[in-house]
């Protein structure tokens, strides 16, 4: 672990906001097969790679991703009726997927949430992803009452601008009536801390599998993975 010191005051973190792709569990291969299954279906002939993937996930949004794609393909811009389809269908597929409890949290996660929410924190959700996407990942991993988990959650379009741009989490902190000074985010990838803090907030960062290579810079901890995770590393955070 390596700790940024970038702040010139502690203030007590009592609520944790956390990314949903790459941080709460590994998603992010079965979102590029939803999509891969969604061109399919729709007599397509893309198909993206990991290595494809990898790179398009610079691009936050699946709709978004799908245009940019289109366009470096392309070099023209598809119909908008089309791109939305698309995505439909591969929420869908996704989320079927996803109900079979094929994914889990990252190990690490469960035990932070329950030792956070005992401790009295409040605990939210800024994502990029659907809300639909959300529901289904939680619902097969914490339950049918995971919204009790967490006081707020920003997702999919409930914003103008995605990840990079710091949209999601100020929504997140007017929703919680929580200054940013007492709120640190939880990201995965260099457009998710950039977004977290570009609102203000400090940031932990944990490696994932697709976001492996990103440069977490200006994170005030960067983790291996998500076991580090603890009350301790909060209290400890400049």
């Amino acid at each position: 672990m390596s700790i940024g010191f970038c702040w010139s005051g502690a203030a007590v973190i009592d609520t944790v906001i956390f990314d949903v792709d790459g941080t709460l569990a590994e998603t992010e291969e079965v979102h590029r097969i939803a999509f891969n299954r969604a061109f399919s279906e729709f007599g397509l002939r893309w198909r993206w790679d990991e290595a494809l993937y990898l790179d398009l996930l610079r691009v936050t949004g699946g709709k978004e991703r799908i245009a940019h794609f289109v366009s470096c393909e392309t070099g023209s811009a598809v119909e908008p009726e089309l791109i939305a389809a698309l995505h439909k269908r591969k929420t869908a597929i996704y989320t079927e997927i996803v109900a079979t409890g094929e994914i889990e949290l990252r190990p690490g996660i469960g035990d932070f949430l329950t030792r956070a929410r005992d401790s009295g924190r409040s605990l939210a959700i800024a994502t990029t992803t659907t809300p639909a996407n959300v529901d289904a990942l939680l619902n097969a991993t914490l339950g049918a009452d995971w919204r009790s988990v967490f006081s707020v959650v920003v997702a999919g379009d409930m914003v103008s601008s995605k990840k990079p741009a710091p949209d999601a989490y100020l929504l997140g902190l007017q929703l919680l009536g929580k200054p940013a000074e007492n709120c640190v985010a939880i990201e995965d990838s260099r457009n998710g801390v950039r977004s977290a803090l570009a609102a203000g907030l400090r940031v932990i960062a944990v490696r994932s599998a697709y976001c492996a290579a990103d440069d977490l810079s200006g994170a005030v901890a960067r983790l291996p993975d998500c076991t580090g995770l603890s009350l301790e590393l909060l209290e400890s955070l400049p």
